[in-house]
């Protein structure tokens, strides 16, 4: 092998490296793309969806409520979900009528996807107050009919937050921001 053939292999292994690295460390700390399983967060997102989830953003703000945000499911930190934040920490929050309340005030729709919540699980039972613990969040899937979240498994923990869902990028036809 000459010694040009050597450089140029040399250049390309060196370029190979440099872009791996940088991809894991963007992927590590800055944003983190993932598909969506199940239709629980339908119409906001449909199953097949590719999203890109800023993991950044927390590190600077709290997160607010109505977001769509990723975390490790508590009950199997190793799985990420996806949902609506609804409650943040030392909320008292209700369901009723389909409606969700902070205190005794109705939550503003544009913080909320759906027009009705179900009562459903030990965390959203009809006329049960649900007070959110410290350093925790309550979250809902936009399809509140067939969603498996903070209303059956209790409350997500400050430190499993992955971060917020900021953009649909495939199929082409539904890249959209998230809201």
């Amino acid at each position: 092998m000459n010694q040009k053939m050597k450089a140029l292999i040399r250049e390309y292994a060196e370029s190979l490296i440099i872009a791996l690295i940088l991809a894991l460390i963007i992927r590590t700390f800055f944003v983190q793309a993932y598909k969506i399983p199940t239709g629980s967060m339908n119409p906001t997102l449909v199953e097949g969806d590719r999203i890109l989830v800023n993991k950044l953003i927390y590190r600077f703000r709290k997160p607010e409520r109505g977001e769509v945000i990723v975390f490790k499911f508590p009950e199997n930190p190793r799985l990420a979900y996806i949902k609506r934040l609804i409650g943040l920490e030392f909320e008292n929050l209700q369901i009723h009528n389909g409606k969700i309340y902070l205190d005794t005030e109705p939550i503003k729709s544009e913080q909320l996807m759906m027009p009705f919540y179900y009562n459903r699980g030990d965390f959203g039972k009809t006329g049960e107050k649900i007070s959110v613990p410290a350093k925790s969040f309550y979250v809902l899937g936009d399809n509140s009919a067939n969603s498996r979240d903070s209303r059956y498994w209790g409350f997500v923990p400050e430190e499993n937050l992955i971060g917020k869902a900021i953009l649909i990028y495939w199929p082409p036809h539904r890249i959209r921001l998230i809201e």
